[in-house]
């Protein structure tokens, strides 16, 4: 399991300023990380969709924010994310957790969170990597690509 703080850090080394965050049970532990953060901005609106709006807001005010959302959270901010991505042209970057995703590797789960999360992605001309067990120099690593992609970008995490 991947330590909130060093998460943290990772973000923070990258270059982020803003985490629009909507915790999951995987992600809810950086929480406390995330709000004593020095340098990143904590912020936390009700929806996947309104996340994907406030990173645009941040975005054309010259911020570099990262959208942290779940899986099924994705799925409910479609629109907002064409439109993001899409019409605005914005370099969106998204860290997405993926619930169930080594279980459902492992044939252990129905949930069809994993089933979905990349084609929607495809779908919607989203380049993605993804890490099936984050560790601590992967998730650096992975983090440190989606800061340099020169467009928009997401980071699944599977849970």
């Amino acid at each position: 399991m991947l330590d909130p703080a060093s998460a943290i850090g990772h973000l923070e080394a990258a270059g982020f300023t803003h985490v629009v965050w909507i915790p999951d049970s995987a992600l809810g532990p950086w929480e406390p990380a995330l709000a004593s953060s020095t340098k990143l901005k904590l912020i936390r609106p009700c929806r996947e969709g309104e996340a994907i709006g406030v990173a645009a807001g941040l975005l054309l005010g010259g911020a570099r924010p990262v959208a942290v959302i779940q899986c099924t959270g994705l799925f409910e901010a479609g629109d907002a994310l064409r439109n993001v991505v899409h019409d605005l042209k914005l370099p969106l970057k998204l860290i997405v957790g993926v619930r169930s995703y080594r279980a459902f590797l492992a044939g252990a789960t129905g949930d069809n969170c994993p089933a979905f999360t990349e084609p929607v992605l495809r779908a919607w001309q989203v380049p993605y990597a993804i890490l099936a067990d984050a560790d601590d120099a992967g998730f650096g690593a992975a983090v440190r690509e989606l800061a340099a992609a020169a467009g928009p970008r997401a980071l699944l995490l599977g849970e």
